[in-house]
């Protein structure tokens, strides 16, 4: 009595439907569990076909079911489609087993049915990642990548096999044979210092193709850490960037060749203006200066791809024209800035020409003076300041030249600054504030 209390309370209290049936298929007993996942009570299936429960389409499966278990064979596992007593259907894993009488012979069949459409529908959407996620890896245009915690690739996007030719399995063994031998140890020693750093890791390497020839990728990886900040996986991709790098190259011998052509005209301009008749030898030497002053600052944006230059770069290309003593009275202070190339042109021209007035009748005109050129961003703001201490007292001229075009007009009207010039006994000053944003990106 006992065990049989025992096997009420499993059947009664069990998630799993638990039905028993004749072998034509008539309901003889329905556990709540089977009311709850089918939606009919137990009142309404005892004494009914187990073929409500079938979808039309799936009778066939309870004939193949009954003739088992007739046989006295057990139907295990066995994942199917069901339907509710509201017509819905769903996923079921079924164990059907054979009821014997103490003679052994069958007389029915007891059935489990577990509702699976959850799990079922987890690995689906699980598949459906997987799929998405390689639909994604796959069609991208970079090579994608995997490594484990200590930076072995794992895995490897169909890219990588396209590009190189090698299969999955051999691309996990070794991929260092693409290495160009000219760069193989510098790519591989950054990779692994920085994968042991735990840092993210950059850098530009050529790779062998299986037509044998290397094209330029930026590679670039990502730590992926876990909740207590280990590292798990490293995510990396390899873009190629032949295109782009040939492209640079182009506009770099091109610049070259524009700075070239330019340098020439300016030459041909220098020697006319040497050759004409009655020219004055102070006006040619500031002429050929100016000349010297807008070279040195072609020759740096062109260094820099026309693009922004930073003020420090700026001011000691302008400073070079400084003998060695000379250029140590000059101290120059302030933070990393960088000017559009319209700005560097403007602001090269002018301190050009503050150095060149220092040289000739200023701080540096003789070993006593000193020059501090400093430059700060505040509130918006871009100033420039020129100090001149310690040189021959100073006087406002009496006219303006070109000299003050230079540093004052053209910086004003070009950056839209405010410039100002003070003539103190002690040494000339002077100041520039401009709009700090327009500085940046003031066109040409």
């Amino acid at each position: 009595m006992l065990a049989e209390a025992h096997l009420s309370a499993i059947v009664q209290y069990s998630d799993d439907a638990i039905i028993s049936k004749s072998l034509d298929g008539l309901v003889v007993t329905w556990n709540p569990a089977a009311s709850r996942i089918f939606g009919f009570s137990e009142d309404e299936m005892v004494g009914q076909s187990i073929r409500r429960l079938i979808p039309a389409d799936r009778q066939d499966e309870e004939d193949a079911i009954l003739a088992r278990i007739a046989q006295g064979q057990r139907v295990e596992s066995f994942e199917t489609i069901r339907q509710r007593k509201d017509g819905s259907t769903f996923r079921v894993s079924l164990t059907v087993s054979p009821i014997l009488d103490p003679q052994g012979t069958v007389i029915g069949a007891s059935k489990i049915a577990r509702d699976v459409s959850a799990r079922h529908a987890a690995q689906e959407a699980l598949r459906e990642s997987e799929h998405h996620f390689r639909m994604l890896a796959d069609n991208i245009s970079q090579q994608a990548w995997i490594a484990d915690a200590q930076g072995r690739a794992i895995w490897l996007n169909r890219r990588w096999h396209d590009f190189t030719g090698q299969t999955p399995e051999e691309a996990l063994l070794d991929r260092s044979m693409f290495h160009h031998p000219d760069h193989a140890e510098r790519v591989v020693a950054k990779y692994r210092a920085d994968v042991a750093a735990g840092q993210p890791w950059e850098d530009t390497f050529p790779l062998r193709g299986r037509d044998g020839r290397y094209r330029w990728f930026l590679g670039r990886a990502t730590p992926i850490r876990g909740a207590d900040g280990h590292i798990l996986h490293w995510f990396g991709t390899n873009t190629d960037v032949t295109e782009m790098l040939e492209k640079e190259e182009q506009i770099r011998l091109l610049l070259m060749e524009v700075n070239h052509r330019s340098k020439n005209m300016l030459a041909v301009v220098q020697a006319l203006a040497r050759r004409s008749g009655g020219a004055d030898p102070d006006f040619l030497r500031r002429f050929e200066n100016r000349l010297s002053s807008l070279s040195a600052n072609q020759d740096l944006l062109v260094r820099r791809g026309w693009a922004h230059i930073p003020m420090e770069e700026l001011a000691e290309a302008q400073l070079a024209i400084l003998d060695r003593d000379s250029r140590k009275l000059v101290r120059t202070t302030g933070p990393a800035f960088l000017l559009s190339p319209r700005t560097a042109e403007v602001l090269g021209m002018a301190l050009h020409e503050l150095a060149t007035n220092a040289l000739r009748h200023g701080a540096l005109s003789h070993g006593a003076g000193q020059v501090g050129l400093s430059w700060e961003e505040r509130d918006g703001r871009l100033s420039v300041v020129w100090n001149e201490t310690g040189g021959p007292l100073v006087g406002e001229p009496q006219a303006s030249g070109f000299g003050t075009t230079l540093i004052r007009h053209i910086p004003a009207r070009s950056l839209k600054a405010d410039v100002t010039l003070d003539y103190a006994p002690d040494g000339l000053t002077w100041r520039l504030s401009c709009d700090a944003t327009l500085a940046k990106t003031l066109a040409s």
